[in-house]
């Protein structure tokens, strides 16, 4: 009986599978103020060819598997594949599936003419990382919207950065992991060089895996053993257990993560010094009072 149950079962998930859709959106941060890209550039290009490479391993799984990568840096985020108009022309290539070519010079095309024409940094900014994030998530929303009826399309995010923290896009932030975590959508995060506190939030929000990559030139096996897999598999797998997820709060003021700090009533700003006006809203709040004296017991008098 309990063979019998466990091949109705593996029939009835194959059958859930042929029927269902698997879209992976990769967000690739490419801003080269980050310090594995200054202190090489070469790294970025390492980095390209394992993601290129982790994406057409995610194609290969399944003929109705769906992908598309978005790419972030310091000024703006562009959609590398697919394109939303006319696709490249690529020639056939013996011995190569046609869409991986079309993947591969697709996405090195659309960057090489984002990385020639981007405006030059005098000093190190942050990636928009939150606001790439959302843009994955309308994508996503918009291809559910146009799924045919009967099919089921599972949707995960995986960011790909050597950023550090992007404390100034808290709020952002926070509005795009409770959002992916109500739409049912899965946020991975692989960074390159830090722990990035606010990415593993997100990571814990929605179910999804975090991971530090401790050596460049191991990053696609990384990518294959650790993010390859969907999150309804991931339970039968043996991964790196989870780190302690940092749920300290920034501050809009100085843009550090406290401990301890104050809140606006109005707009849930996070300040750790008291301010009579919110920066963020500009509510005026009254002057904290002086607590009262305590009272001084009166003795009772024996009769």
């Amino acid at each position: 009986m309990d063979a019998a149950a466990d091949v109705s079962t593996s029939t009835k998930e194959a059958k859930e599978s042929e029927s269902s859709i698997d879209l992976l959106v990769i967000v690739l941060d490419t801003n080269p103020s980050q310090r594995i890209v200054r202190q090489n550039p070469q790294n970025l290009t390492q980095i390209l060819e394992a993601m290129i490479a982790f994406g057409n391993a995610h194609l290969m799984q399944k003929a109705q598997n769906k992908l598309a990568v978005i790419s972030c840096s310091h000024h703006a985020s562009n959609f590398l594949y697919p394109l939303p108009g006319r696709q490249v022309e690529v020639r056939q290539i013996d011995g190569q599936y046609e869409v991986f070519s079309q993947v591969e010079k697709t996405i090195k095309q659309q960057l090489g003419n984002i990385l020639m024409n981007a405006p030059r940094l005098s000093a190190p900014c942050e990636s928009l990382l939150a606001g790439s994030i959302g843009r994955a998530l309308c994508y996503i929303s918009r291809l559910q919207r146009n799924t045919p009826p009967g099919i089921k399309m599972h949707s995960r995010v995986l960011v790909l950065t050597g950023s550090n923290e992007c404390s100034s896009q808290y709020m952002t932030f926070m509005n795009v992991f409770f959002t992916a975590q109500k739409l049912g959508i899965v946020i991975d995060t692989c960074s390159l060089e830090n722990p990035v506190s606010l990415l593993q939030q997100g990571c814990d929000i929605t179910s999804g895996q975090f991971l530090k990559v401790t050596q460049l030139d191991g990053l696609l096996q990384y990518l294959l053993w650790v993010f390859l897999p969907s999150p309804q598999m991931r339970h039968k797998l043996v991964l790196p257990p989870p780190p302690k997820v940092d749920y300290r709060a920034s501050c809009f003021c100085h843009r550090e993560l406290i401990d301890i700090g104050y809140v606006c009533s109005v707009c849930l700003s996070v300040f750790c010094k008291y301010s009579p006006i919110c920066t963020t809203c500009h509510t005026v709040f009254k002057a904290p009072a002086a607590l009262p004296p305590k009272g001084k017991k009166k003795k009772k008098t024996e009769k």
